[in-house]
């Protein structure tokens, strides 16, 4: 018996490898879970390996074919025993000599039957092409490819007119006999042909681009070949339409087929229908287009002011509507119209505004506006953007430079224009204010102060002022919206960063900390200003990293001493360097000149790059100072985000030193990833698997050690940490509890040991009623309810814990179901319905939990960040996009028995519904091809679901579904691993649906038509990429 190799393995332990592994050491061993949600996958593979091990071991003859035909047969039959709706008669091989290779379309005699030419490589198989001597040619194999599909998708970097012509007939005679191209391209680096468009246009062809010139997500070369048959074939490679890469250049270009890697092509159709409905692909259309694109193509560049008006409606990204959304949920939820947006610069912020505006006006809430800015430039290229998103060229007037307005109805003012005149304080509906940092200046207070707008939007990149101000006291100490750093990054509208994190010998944790202010800065300017061997690792750790002679660096530091010794070490070691600090004397003016014109390679700060100054060139960022606050962190990170023309990238150099126990890294590491603190821990662990293309976060050994130790510790979420924060806060209500510490409502119930938050004050010592014989499910209960965000719901759930009614009193008229709802929450799904009026009964006679009740409500409802409409007709009392867990959507449709469910799917006669509980993520592990792409969202208004692999077309089942004998509901979530004693993730009800069509067969791939345009949140997490 050989030994076993060491190294990475993905095998099942069979008995032989079981006996094996006897003979190495256990400590040795890894072995990993095999995943219910791909497990067939895998034993499939290893029944195929035996399968095809049998039939090749048949003897040799003039009946072997026979034989093999007859084995694979019997094995047929052996399934069909084991699982009937799996395997039928009907499967049995029945030609024992050949293959059906094709079948003709019927022809016009006298003509005989024309079969399409068939590619060199099987439709079957997978090969790798390199247009070497003895393989066909790449562009040969694509050509006859498109002699037998119905469909083409090219996705291509660059076309040229020479790659073109080769493929020009076969697209012409594809498109003539009805098929449909489709190619996405750009105009990168200006290497497309604009002839190769307008031909492609002239054939009949669907093309989109991207005009963007300076970046591109764009470096993909692939063909996809539809066949309704299931022999749908790909190519992915090297190769861009041209003559050098489909004829004889050198390039590698894999050929995969359905019939092999089914995930494979599941995976490009999904991710190509992903790019083709994202807005930054456009379509082509070259009698309107033309001029723009050979812009594009030749590097010119338009005015930065558009004076045309175009006749698309403008429509905002999936990041940009989840800011709306917000912006929705702010006013007509919780009922504040004072709001404050937080968006990095290059974001799109007029454009959200705008886009505001036009919704509020076309919903008769707003007609007036008065958009307020400090530089001309930014009023004259705000008022361009609007009047693309209103479609109106006259819209708006200026009130800058001398120039006012005729009608003041629409006006952009400068805030020097305003200051010089009296405004009516009811004049406009809207007031709009960008850059709104500046709002702590003497002449915007007083604007502020004196307008009484139905709406005022705030916009700013930086709410926390380097003097300490927070412009948040105009919107009750509250940001509305901040948007995540990763969707800025992942729509490259900031550069990407790679972040490392160094250890450092610097030691904290002995320091002193406070609440609410965190370490001393005069302590740590002790610590760190005149420490000559921390500079000489920090210099040395620069001069590693980055190439110092070009670099342009900005150095974060705890004070000023601490900033003019780091400028004068970098000095003295032939850095050109300097601080740039508040101190009397220092020419900062003169300082950011040197920068910019590279004189100088370092500034270094305390915090006066925080806000208002913009150095899109700088492209190190060292963070010299221990940040616990995520948004200090990131406008600090933000100094380097900017997109410039010289700068492949951001480099961050983060010195991790030993933190006091209080100090949280979590916070800046969620800000940082766009990670849930529950998945922080894992990710740091595990070198951040998942991150923004470009993107890259690496720790050293010691700085992993820390930053783990510190997540570990630091969160207050243990038992004891618990119950020592509540101690020092004393006898304080839940939402104030959460705020003062900046935990989560989930961090109080994840585990069921705490007891909630009434279980917390028992154990802190704060007084509260005894506990009664249902305290403690109740209180598990609650934890298994934080996912509540229907209003309807938390209204009924607050006047149940109010306390019994008064006699007469009709306190839950019409409200039966969601009592139904509620009794499953409270009691589980085996709690016999007939029991609800008692089991209140129970409920009542504890009235801490009541109380507990009433505060969770509080707490969920302020949470709220989207407006759920409810569902038409009223029978059932569910709102859309609204999050339910499987029971309470099922007591929603009338079930009285939610617990028997077992499947994802539920076919409810009484009511003419079919119910589909959909997890995006079919596995546990965080990637696995063979099953992430069953279920998906094509667009925000179609879906892709696949049914029980039993369920054809021609069954009841799949007539139903086909014949729109139902009305089908969706309801869907990203993952099914509970979250500790929290339970299972709920399911976002995403509403009714319509069929659309369909394609396979046990199990069937349907494309359903929603009522309801998806969230953009979900949107992201169903779409191809984001699964």
């Amino acid at each position: 018996m050989t030994d076993l190799e060491r190294g990475l393995y993905e095998h099942l332990i069979t008995r032989e490898l079981a006996d094996r592994l006897q003979h190495v050491d256990p400590a040795l061993i890894q072995r990993h879970k095999l995943d219910p949600a791909d497990a067939h996958t895998t034993l499939a593979r290893h029944i195929a390996a035996l399968a095809a091990r049998a039939l090749q071991s048949v003897p040799g003859g003039d009946d072997k074919l026979h034989h093999q035909v007859e084995m694979a047969n019997r094995i047929a039959e052996a399934i069909a025993k084991l699982s009937p709706k799996a395997a039928t008669d009907q499967d049995q091989v029945t030609d024992a000599k050949h293959l059906l290779h094709a079948i003709a379309a019927p022809p016009t005699p006298p003509a005989l039957p024309a079969f399409p030419q068939r590619p060199t490589t099987p439709l079957s198989t997978g090969a790798l092409l390199v247009n070497g001597r003895h393989q066909p040619r790449i562009g040969h194999e694509v050509n006859h490819e498109m002699a037998s599909a119905e469909s083409v998708d090219l996705l291509c970097a660059f076309i040229k007119w020479y790659g073109l012509r080769i493929v020009e007939k076969p697209i012409r005679e594809l498109i003539a006999r009805g098929g449909t191209v489709r190619v996405i391209t750009t105009t990168y680096l200006g290497a497309t042909d604009q002839r190769a468009l307008d031909r492609l246009k002239e054939l009949g062809a669907e093309v989109k681009v991207s005009y963007e010139t300076r970046t591109t997500r764009l470096h993909a070369k692939a063909w996809l070949f539809r066949r309704k048959n299931g022999t749908t074939t790909a190519y992915v490679g090297s190769s861009n339409l041209s003559k050098t890469a489909l004829v004889d250049g050198v390039e590698w270009n894999v050929r995969v087929s359905n019939i092999e890697q089914p995930h494979v092509i599941d995976t490009f159709t999904a991710t190509f229908e992903d790019y083709w409905n994202d807005p930054a692909f456009e379509a082509y259309d070259a009698a309107r287009d033309a001029e723009r694109l050979r812009q594009a193509l030749t590097g010119e560049r338009r005015d930065q002011t558009p004076t045309e008006i175009s006749n698309l409606d403008v429509r905002p990204y999936p990041y940009q509507a989840e800011i709306l959304a917000d912006l929705d949920a702010e006013r007509l939820v919780h009922g504040r119209w004072r709001n404050l947006v937080v968006m990095a610069t290059g974001t799109g912020k007029t454009v959200v505004a705008a886009l505001d505006y036009r919704r509020l006006h076309r919903a008769g809430r707003t007609d007036s506006l008065l958009f307020v800015a400090h530089q001309e430039q930014i009023l004259r290229q705000s008022l361009s953007t609007f009047r693309q998103v209103m479609g109106d060229a006259s819209f708006g007037e200026t009130l800058v430079a001398g120039e006012k307005p005729n009608g003041w109805k629409h006006v952009f003012a400068s805030i020097q224009s305003l200051h010089r005149r009296e405004v009516d304080p009811e004049a406009y509906d809207m007031v709009i204010v960008d850059e709104f940092h500046h709002a702590e200046a003497p002449t915007y207070t007083r604007l502020l102060e004196r307008l009484r707008p139905r709406v005022l939007l705030g916009l700013t990149a930086t709410p926390d002022r380097a003097d300490g101000g927070d412009v948040r006291r105009w919107f009750d100490g509250r940001a509305a919206v901040e948007l995540h750093l990763w969707d800025a990054l992942e729509r490259q509208l900031l550069s990407p960063f790679q972040y490392f994190g160094l250890h450092d010998d610097v030691d904290l944790s002995h320091l002193a900390w406070k609440r609410g202010q965190g370490y001393d800065p005069a302590e740590l300017d002790v610590v760190y200003t005149g420490n000559h061997a921390r500079a000489r690792s920090v210099l040395r750790a620069v001069s590693d990293t980055v190439d110092v002679g070009r670099m342009r660096a900005l150095g974060f530091c705890v004070s000023i001493g601490h900033a003019e010794f780091m400028a004068k070490w970098f000095n003295d070691h032939g850095v050109p360097s300097a601080a740039v600090t508040s101190r009397a004397g220092t020419d900062r003016a003169g300082l950011l000149r040197d920068f910019k014109a590279g004189k100088l390679r370092v500034l270094f700060t305390v915090d006066l790059f925080n806000e208002g100054v913009d150095l899109p060139m700088v492209d190190t960022i060292l963070m010299l100072r221990p940040t616990e606050s995520a948004t200090i962190f990131l406008q600090q990170l933000g100094r380097g985000l900017r997109l410039d023309d010289d700068k492949p990238c951001l480099t961050v150099l983060d010195f991790i030193g030993g933190q006091n126990a209080n100090f949280r890294f979590d916070l800046r590491w969620r800000a940082l990833t766009g990670v849930s603190r529950r998945a922080i821990t894992e990710a740091v662990r595990d070198d951040f698997p998942s991150l923004p293309s470009g993107c890259h976060v690496e720790l050293d050994r010691v700085a992993k050690e820390v930053v783990l130790a510190n997540l570990k510790s630091a969160l207050p979420t243990s038992k004891a940490g618990l119950v020592s924060e509540l101690r020092q806060l004393g006898d304080v209500r839940l939402a104030t509890f959460l705020r003062e510490t900046g935990l989560e409502i989930e961090d109080v119930y994840r585990s069921a040991s705490i007891g909630g938050w009434t279980g917390l004050r028992r154990l802190a010592g704060i007084e509260t009623s005894a506990p009664g014989p249902d305290d403690r499910e109740l209180g598990r209960a609650i934890g298994r309810m934080l996912h509540t965000d229907d209003v309807d719901r938390l209204e009924l759930l607050t006047r149940v814990a109010a306390g019994p009614p008064a006699p007469g009193q009709q306190v839950y008229a019409g409200s039966g179901r969601l009592l139904d709802m509620l009794h499953f929450s409270l009691w589980g799904p085996s709690a016999p319905l007939a029991t609800r009026d008692e089991r209140l009964a129970r409920l009542w006679k504890e009235p801490a939990r009541c109380a507990e009740l009433r505060q969770v409500a509080e707490v969920l409802r302020d949470r709220i960040h989207r407006v759920t409409p409810t569902l038409t007709p009223g029978v059932v009392p569910l709102r859309v996009h609204a999050r339910y867990s499987r029971n309470e959507a099922c007591a929603a449709f009338g079930m009285t028995n939610p617990g028997s469910l077992r499947e994802g799917v539920k076919w409810l006669p009484d009511a003419q519904a079919d119910l589909f509980f959909v997890t995006l993520v079919k596995s546990e592990a965080h990637y696995s091809p063979t099953t992430m792409y069953a279920d998906r969202a094509i667009t925000d208004t179609l879906f892709q679901w696949e049914s029980q692999s039993t369920t054809s077309a021609a069954s009841a089942t799949g007539q139903r579904y086909t014949s729109g004998g139902s009305t089908v509901h969706l309801f869907v979530r990203e993952t099914r691993i509970p979250d500790r004693d929290l339970g299972a993730p709920p399911y976002l009800y995403a509403g009714p649906m319509t069929y659309q069509e369909h394609t396979g067969d046990r199990p069937m791939r349907i494309l359903w038509k929603l009522h309801h345009a998806l969230p953009a949140d979900m949107y992201a997490a169903a779409r191809a990429i984001a699964a």
